[in-house]
């Protein structure tokens, strides 16, 4: 039996869900289910490649949260990349705007609803890996959750997912490994790499920095995990690409602006445009 505050939540996607079906045109014969994005911070130049669709903003849509964060337009869109159907969120949620868990993956279960099965997540991310130089593109083949939350706890809602999901391999193999030999393909620099999830919004300390690579990390930033373990529990194939927008060199740490992190991330965008369009084409 559900708790009243699980069954509010499950009411609550349905319902954002419902108000958008309607909105939706019939997908081509031969398309496929959509195909889920969520482009994270100063990453929204995907959302220009969307043809024949259209677009809401989350204001608009009953039950969504309203993204606050800085580079994060809070506007779906909807239509075709090349052949492929696409559903993308062009801004997310994060712990730090005082969302709970359960919100900040609302979008995800919003796409669950629509029949959404495969997911492609963007991000801005700090370097950890000191091989790694800003404006490189990281391909994401597994995480490390220290946000100290999980957004899976509370009653479980057997019809989206399991109650003990398995996460031996959250992020599909055979589309990182497709996503490496586009980049070659394309010369791009891409690295596969272990991404680190933070509360924040803080950037992290000298001290956090060595502690993070030790444990493994590669990269480090503020979403990307919450969404990546609710896909899982979705049972969706996951991809995800960050952008890493600053080098994390605890010897030789630099402060860095909110407004440097969007200008190395805009520069960058344009490849993990041609990575993702590519991807979508295959």
């Amino acid at each position: 039996m559900l708790s009243p505050e699980i069954d509010a939540y499950r009411r609550r996607v349905e319902g954002a869900a419902e108000a958008i079906r309607s909105h939706l045109p019939p997908l081509a014969r031969g398309a496929g289910p959509w195909t889920g994005a969520i482009l994270g911070t100063g990453l929204g130049a995907l959302a220009k490649e969307i043809t024949d669709g259209g677009q809401v903003p989350y204001l608009d849509i009953p039950g969504f949260p309203i993204s606050t964060a800085p580079g994060h337009t809070g506007t779906l869109h909807w239509g075709y990349i090349g052949e492929r159907p696409v559903l993308a969120l062009e801004g997310r949620f994060h712990l730090y705007e005082g969302y709970s868990a359960r919100e900040v993956t609302l979008p995800v279960r919003f796409f669950g609803r629509l029949g959404v099965r495969d997911l492609i997540i963007s991000n801005a991310c700090g370097g950890i890996n000191l091989d790694y130089e800003k404006g490189d593109l990281v391909i994401i083949d597994d995480h490390i959750n220290l946000m100290g939350v999980n957004p899976l706890i509370g009653s479980n809602i057997e019809e989206w997912g399991p109650r003990f999901p398995d996460m031996a391999a959250p992020y599909d193999r055979a589309r990182i490994a497709r996503l490496e030999e586009i980049a070659r393909e394309e010369k791009i620099r891409a690295h596969r790499g272990v991404y680190a999830a933070v509360a924040g919004p803080n950037l992290e300390t000298r001290a956090e920095y060595r502690m993070l690579a030790r444990l493994g990390a590669d990269v480090v930033g503020m979403s990307t995990v919450p969404e990546a373990i609710v896909a899982a529990h979705e049972g969706m194939r996951v991809s995800a690409i960050g952008i890493v927008t600053d080098v994390c060199n605890p010897d030789h740490l630099q402060p860095v602006s909110v407004e440097e992190i969007l200008q190395v991330a805009a520069h960058a965008e344009p490849k993990l445009t041609k990575l993702v369009r590519r991807l979508l084409a295959s």
